[in-house]
């Protein structure tokens, strides 16, 4: 087993500081979650420090969540709102929670973080599992670009230079497999900190083709949350996936 399937490991590296890190504004991304949500009950994988599900809450709508990583769910538990959430700790391409959800969602690349191409097919099936019929499922991704595959590889990245720490980021892709692994070496005067990373990316046409064999449909993309068109230069895509609407009997 690679240590990335572990779904606790970004959290006790990243959980710390990840809401000082520079994160998107989740604005955006609750206004379009909520106009999909019909109401609730929503759903949301790698729920993480709450980052968009506590202000998707805020409006009103019940969101659980699955995390792997306890540290993460701390974080969560520690904002105004926060504690009222119910939290799974699993993995998610588990999804082990019941229930049927008109929204369930899987956002900032996260998808991805599922190294193994088997558990991200496991991740479509479970999320269809637990869809309301006519349900939606959510995800935001980047469009992998090889021309930053081999800028990646070639150039390390100096992520912090201070007097009191030094720090770089280096990566090396397996085409092949679509994954890498990206590592980031921190120096301070107490010693080297390692805080490995790794995804396995996938382009939109195969996300579509995980979502087919899992009885989902794309119903809309999108470049970014404000519903801007998606074209072939664009760089990241926010997806709708609808399961099947409930047959009725004429």
């Amino acid at each position: 087993m690679s240590l990335f399937d572990d779904p606790g490991l970004f959290g006790r590296q990243w959980a710390a500081g990840y809401d000082e890190s520079g994160n998107p504004d989740p604005a955006p991304a609750v206004d379009f979650l909520a106009g999909l949500a019909d109401g609730g009950p929503v759903l949301e994988l790698a729920i993480g420090t709450g980052r968009v599900a506590v202000p998707l809450a805020a409006r009103g709508l019940r969101v659980e969540g699955v995390e792997g990583s306890p540290e993460m769910v701390q974080k969560l538990r520690a904002k105004p709102g926060g504690a009222g959430i119910p939290v799974v700790l699993g993995d998610l391409a588990d999804v082990a929670v019941q229930g049927r959800f008109p929204l369930a969602y899987l956002v900032f690349n996260t998808l991805f973080n599922l190294v193994d191409a088997d558990r991200q097919a496991a991740c479509f099936r479970n999320v269809a599992r637990v869809l309301a019929p006519g349900g939606a499922f959510v995800i935001e991704a980047f469009v992998p670009n090889p021309a930053d595959f081999e800028r990646d590889e070639r150039h390390p990245q100096v992520r912090t230079l201070t007097e009191d720490e030094a720090s770089f980021r280096l990566h090396r892709y397996d085409r092949a497999a679509q994954t890498f692994v990206r590592q980031r070496i921190g120096f301070t005067a107490t010693g080297v900190r390692l805080q490995p990373f790794g995804m396995r990316y996938l382009w939109p046409g195969q996300i579509d083709r995980l979502a087919a064999a899992a009885g989902l449909r794309l119903a809309d993309r999108y470049a970014d949350w404000h519903r801007s068109p998606f074209t072939a230069a664009s760089t990241d895509h926010v997806s709708v996936y609808r399961a099947a609407p409930a047959f009725t009997q004429p």
